[in-house]
């Protein structure tokens, strides 16, 4: 019996990184955290967003989908469009703070880059 509950108690925790794993990678791409950004400003629809952020409402909405999916933006219905918020404002300004805190202090040699393996540094 230990050994199964021992299998049970992995796979809660394999459940409950796979969890975190998901937000971080929500929040792992520059326009999505724009989007949170531009969020911020209250309620929104994607042809909003699109015309902000000048990006294909295609795109837009995927980065929403993948938001969404892990509760950082809430959707509602107003007839035949979909109007977008965050979802858990007070969550998500306190792990930017914490996020800030965790930065290096001199950050700036550091560059986004798409492919991580490809991270290039000019020395």
């Amino acid at each position: 019996m230990a050994i199964i509950e021992s299998d049970i108690d992995a796979v809660e925790v394999r459940n409950g990184k796979l969890q975190f794993a998901a937000l971080f990678h929500a929040l792992a791409d520059p326009t999505r955290l724009l989007i949170l950004d531009h969020l911020r400003t209250g309620e929104h629809k994607v042809r909003e967003l699109t015309e902000h952020l000048g990006l294909a409402q295609g795109t837009v909405s995927a980065h929403l989908s993948c938001l969404k999916d892990t509760g950082l933006v809430r959707v509602r219905s107003q007839g035949r469009a979909s109007i977008y918020s965050l979802g858990q404002q007070e969550a998500l300004d306190a792990l930017a703070a914490a996020a800030s805190a965790l930065l290096p202090q001199d950050a700036a040699h550091h560059q986004w880059h798409e492919a991580h393996g490809t991270d290039r540094r000019e020395d």
